[in-house]
């Protein structure tokens, strides 16, 4: 009985324990929002990339040479416009075939 009343006494290294359980809780919490924060912002940048992606012009052309003795003809490829291209809305340059969704404050 009097061992079991020792170890009840006994608070060699509950505060230390406790400091430490608070100090991790804060650096988990500090980590959620930084990963989100992260995630947020790749996400943006991600959609910034594939709006421009879908912006750029494939066409190219170039003339024919004529040597000497021989020559090549030229060749040009055209860039078709395709379903994302021909939905832009005026008033927002993006294509309507990608969603760029941001987070909201909250």
């Amino acid at each position: 009985m009097k061992m079991f009343q020792q170890l009840w006494n006994d608070e060699n290294g509950f505060v230390v324990s406790t400091e430490l359980v608070l100090i991790a809780t804060v650096l988990v919490l500090g980590m959620i929002v930084g990963l989100t924060t992260l995630r947020d912002q790749v996400i943006a940048e991600l959609a910034d990339v594939a709006a421009a992606m879908s912006n750029s012009n494939q066409s190219y052309s170039f003339s024919g040479i004529t040597g000497h003795s021989s020559s090549t003809s030229g060749s040009i490829f055209d860039d078709n416009l395709d379903f994302c291209d021909q939905n832009i809305d005026p008033a927002n340059a993006d294509p309507h075939c990608i969603t760029i969704v941001t987070a909201e404050p909250e």
